[in-house]
């Protein structure tokens, strides 16, 4: 079943009762007992988000929900996540998916990266497909991306994508301290990389030890490994808001509310649709058996009703010049260092 993202965005108090999380809202005692104080059973929970800074959580609690492989994120003065908090025993096999994880060779790691990146570009098209954008050089890359992705498709994708994505009025430019709507996606993707890393958890994995990244300052190199092809989830709930008019140049708690649902969002596998959180345990799952050999591919959605057949209609002159410039254009590829990188 689907769990529950809790975000709490006013004083409270958290602690353990009878096995459930008893929570006390200071704010809301004028109307009684029955509105400030709330029951909500442990085993529901998936995410808890502590964005205030008068919250109290006991350790009974915390212990609580860490056993029940629940992810609990803290978010600083600015309301910006800033911390997160995942149990140290996800799986009854955990150090044999260790081993293996550890074990993992070079030749499968790049193998693993070109799905992901694949992926991530299939899922970015759909998403241009969707707002009536070209997109054909997005389907050329992604069947052109090779072992490793040291042609850097990832990047030049990348760089359409984001260039393209959003109304040309904003003269948007993605980067974690760029503009709004860049608030909004840094919000998103801090969410979505706590669930992804919950579930890596619960699969008996590493978040620290990535396929691809590999940034000595990173703790959570795997989570952002695997979000990639997620990430178009929350570009959809970003654009979303935008297209409804709303105002996005501050992280409101309306704005926050539509974010934090990316929990929910039905994504689409071959076999069938899910829950966004549930369907990580799928993606995750098949990278451990990765690992173990037993299978060559890891399980990502795809974006619903997108068939990459259909999108050659929407090539015109104009986009057409762009996909040729694209093609021709030099990338290098992505070095590896010991600089800190964005997380996000």
């Amino acid at each position: 079943m689907i769990k529950r993202t809790l975000y709490f965005s006013n004083p409270a108090y958290l602690n353990l009762k009878d096995r459930q999380l008893q929570i006390d809202l200071p704010h809301l005692k004028t109307l009684g007992t029955e509105e400030s104080v709330k029951l909500v059973p442990i085993e529901d929970i998936g995410v808890i988000i502590l964005d205030h800074q008068q919250i109290t959580i006991t350790h009974a609690s915390i212990a609580a929900l860490l056993e029940n492989k629940v992810a609990v994120i803290t978010c600083d003065k600015s309301h910006h996540p800033t911390g997160m908090l995942l149990p140290l025993d996800g799986h009854d096999t955990q150090s044999e998916r260790f081993r293996y994880q550890i074990d993992a060779s070079l030749p499968l790691k790049k193998q693993l990266w070109q799905q992901t990146v694949q992926a991530k570009i299939l899922n970015q098209a759909a998403v241009l497909f969707e707002r009536g954008i070209a997109c054909e050089n997005m389907i050329h890359w992604a069947k052109a991306v090779r072992s490793g992705d040291p042609d850097n498709y990832e990047g030049r994708a990348a760089a359409y994508y984001w260039r393209n994505v959003f109304p040309k009025k904003l003269d948007f430019f993605r980067g974690r301290d760029g503009d709004p709507p860049n608030n909004l996606l840094n919000y998103g993707y801090a969410i979505l990389r706590a669930i992804v890393a919950r579930a890596l958890v619960s699969s008996g994995l590493l978040p620290t030890l990535g396929i691809h990244h590999r940034n000595k300052y990173n703790a959570y190199c795997l989570a952002d490994d695997i979000m990639e092809p997620y990430r178009p989830f929350i570009d959809k709930i970003v654009l979303k808001i935008i297209d409804n008019g709303e105002n996005f140049l501050e992280l409101n708690t309306a704005i926050k509310s539509q974010l934090l649902s990316i929990a929910s969002v039905d994504v689409s596998f071959e076999k069938g649709t899910s829950p966004l959180m549930v369907g990580l345990q799928y993606t995750t799952a098949s990278l451990a058996k990765c690992y173990e050999g037993t299978v060559r591919k890891i399980n990502y959605p795809v974006m619903r009703d997108f068939d990459t057949r259909r999108v050659s209609y929407l090539k015109n002159d104009d986009d057409y010049q762009n996909y040729a410039a694209e093609k021709t254009t030099k990338y290098e590829s992505k070095k590896s260092t010991d600089e800190p990188e964005l997380p996000f």
